[in-house]
């Protein structure tokens, strides 16, 4: 298995990203559109979630396919980014078909981001706007570290931010992974500059240091206060998969984060796991190798969010670069 040209979840056919970022407000809004409608699946472990339209994703409701999801800042402010896409995408003639009408099916997340140093005293929310920003800049090459959704996302002891990587299996199917990083854990190892997720790096992707020598026995570092938190997550195949093996394979893919963040799931995490299906490749899909795949990629794409993150005036946290580069 070997990552595919981009290293991007835009390695999947069909797959497209935009962000937007608001730098004075530290804060902003990911949104991964597909070419055609997707199937999904989501599948939740953290505490606190915080979700617009994920209850549509079960297999047994009506709706197959959505037109994109979105990953934001804001906390339950950021929900009205998904607002922005759906305006946007029913002007384009995007959505499931109701009568004379067409209702875009736009799943979304957020993560708290509200008490990082930005300006937060907003006379009006911005996340519809920056919502509808973000889809205008869809493209299959998108920025990472300190961009999009980990605009202004945080670990226990560095900024988090946006990662992304892909693997093409030996079938030729490929699986991605796209997380904003705000998790209440931390993603090194102890006070070192080691990556938890190094086992399964590739190509020195976040830094190439390997897996750290020794592994502290004390708890690990947590944020101070537990109400700012969650690691969002997107895994995406172009295998054809309905959507109970979408749901499955986001349960499947969270294997990955604990893989890559300690602690992770805890009670003040909303962290959760979408998986879209462009089913464009026919090959057969191997559900046990998928699944590694799945927690291999996002794995990576946890560390890879933390290690480029890029350092802006008024953060609390330095990057990775800052304090180990």
């Amino acid at each position: 298995m070997i990552p595919g040209p981009r290293n991007l979840l835009t390695d999947v056919p069909g797959l497209l990203v935009g962000n937007a970022s608001d730098p004075r407000l530290k804060s902003g809004v990911t949104v991964v559109l597909g070419e055609e409608p997707m199937v999904a699946g989501v599948h939740v472990m953290g505490g606190a979630p915080g979700t617009r339209e994920t209850d549509l994703l079960a297999p047994d409701r009506l709706v197959d396919t959505v037109d994109a999801l979105v990953l934001s800042g804001g906390s339950a402010f950021g929900l009205d980014a998904a607002s922005g896409v759906a305006d946007s995408l029913r002007t384009m003639g995007r959505g499931f078909a109701a009568g004379p009408t067409r209702v875009p099916i736009v799943p979304a997340a957020i993560l708290f981001d509200l008490l990082n140093g930005g300006d937060k005293d907003w006379p009006k929310n911005p996340y519809r706007a920056l919502g509808a920003q973000a889809l205008d800049t869809v493209s299959t090459d998108f920025a990472l570290g300190t961009s999009g959704a980990g605009t202004g996302a945080t670990t226990a002891t560095l900024k988090g931010g946006l990662g992304s990587a892909s693997i093409r299996i030996e079938s030729g199917i490929t699986v991605a992974a796209l997380a904003a990083v705000n998790a209440l854990g931390s993603a090194t190892v102890g006070d070192g500059a080691h990556f938890w997720a190094a086992p399964w790096e590739e190509m020195n992707e976040f830094g190439g240091l390997g897996a750290a020598t020794t592994y502290p026995k004390d708890p690990p570092a947590t944020k101070r206060s537990p109400a700012q938190n969650t690691t969002l997550a997107i895994v995406a195949t172009d295998a054809p998969l309905t959507k109970a093996d979408c749901t499955r394979l986001a349960t499947a893919a969270h294997d990955g984060m604990a893989r890559a963040l300690v602690p992770s799931h805890t009670p003040f995490d909303g962290d959760l796991v979408f998986t879209l299906s462009t089913g464009r490749s026919r090959a057969t899909a191997d559900p046990i190798l998928l699944g590694h795949a799945a927690a291999t990629c996002l794995a990576r794409a946890i560390a890879r969010g933390v290690y480029l993150a890029s350092e802006e005036p008024g953060d609390l946290l330095p990057t990775w670069s800052t304090k180990y580069g």
